[in-house]
């Protein structure tokens, strides 16, 4: 069983952000309007605006 959480340890974050600008610079499509250039720039920006299709599932700890 998996849960959903909204708030994100900075370790998920900066993986959720290096991820998409990983995809960013091999050739994805931009989700906003943006001047920026860098790909770490821009799937920052995308983080902060909410429109990351990419979610973080934790499993609750086990019971003993």
């Amino acid at each position: 069983m998996y849960q959903y959480y909204k708030d994100m340890t900075r370790f998920e974050k900066t993986r959720i952000i290096s991820a998409r600008a990983l995809q960013i610079s091999m050739g994805a499509p931009i989700l906003i309007k943006t001047k920026l250039k860098k790909s770490e720039d821009i799937a920052y920006s995308e983080f902060n605006k909410g429109v990351l299709p990419i979610v973080i599932i934790r499993r609750p700890p086990q019971k003993i």
